[in-house]
């Protein structure tokens, strides 16, 4: 494994790769990895001839300065866990100053709307934040495929549209989210809660099975207020959005049309922790 802190040392090693023709899988995170990330690492091991891990936490997607103070950070333990899959990875972690040149800057996209649902209400300028270093990590690595989790579905949308706008050559390759026992979606933020709080957090993923059987079985009798209800009457929790929407647009419609696919999508603020999750319906 070869850690890199400077974009100079990882040219040198992907111009090596390039001149060797390997295909590059890049999986890019925040770090404090869990499950779900290793999952996405092993995914990119299987399919490509040499993956890069980069660990940095953006400071351009926080909109919150107390969030990203308190988001959860252990290289030391990241890259055990990275070796624990295989040596033949490598990993990048750099400073704000070196991804960013100087001092970090926040870059505006068109999303068509797709940033201004869901999380983006309540989290201003976030995806654009979330597309400027995606759009630096691509241009450097410029690897044949990226790898993200399902759970950040929302995410992946804006991404993909990023690669339509800048004319990216890439495959993106969305992996299913991975789940406690409980069923709570894994993410680094779960460190954050109690250990109270993280067993009652089960709640959301039942919701969400619940929300996809009812959805199938009469999608036009669903009562989103008694779900938000039953979430906010628990202590410490409270409901910021429970919404379906199309699958593709990630709009609401007035009305559930046959040919179309929908997903819900839900945020739970648990004692300052913000828990995101979705589920396919149908």
């Amino acid at each position: 494994m070869i850690v890199c802190r400077t974009k100079e040392e990882v040219y040198a090693l992907i111009n090596e790769s390039t001149r060797l023709k390997q295909v590059l899988g890049l999986v890019p995170t925040m770090g404090s990895l869990h499950e779900g990330h290793l999952s996405l690492i092993s995914e990119a091991l299987r399919h490509n001839d040499i993956v890069w891990v980069t660990i940095f936490v953006n400071p351009t997607q926080f909109d919150n300065k107390k969030d990203l103070s308190n988001y959860p950070k252990n290289l030391e333990n990241d890259i055990q866990l990275i070796k624990k899959i295989s040596d033949n990875i490598n990993v990048f972690h750099p400073s704000e100053t070196e991804i960013y040149d100087g001092k970090p800057f926040l870059k505006k996209y068109d999303f068509n709307h797709l940033d201004l649902e869901l999380e983006g209400k309540f989290r201003a300028d976030h995806f654009n934040g979330v597309a400027t270093i995606v759009s630096k990590l691509f241009e450097l690595f410029k690897p044949s495929n990226a790898y993200f989790g399902e759970k950040d579905f929302q995410q992946t949308q804006i991404i993909n549209r990023l690669i339509d706008i800048e004319k990216i050559n890439l495959n993106m390759i969305i992996c299913p989210t991975i789940r406690e026992e409980n069923g709570l979606a894994l993410s680094s933020r779960n460190k954050l809660l109690s250990v109270k709080n993280k067993d009652k957090s089960s709640i959301i993923y039942k919701n969400l099975i619940f929300l996809q059987k009812s959805f199938i079985k009469n999608r036009n009798k669903l009562n989103l207020e008694k779900i938000k209800s039953e979430i906010n009457f628990m202590n410490d929790f409270k409901i910021e959005y429970l919404e379906i929407v199309n699958n593709k647009s990630l709009q609401i419609e007035l009305k559930f049309r046959e040919n179309e696919s929908y997903r819900a999508f839900i945020c739970v603020n648990v004692n300052g922790v913000r828990l995101i999750d979705n589920i396919l319906l149908n």
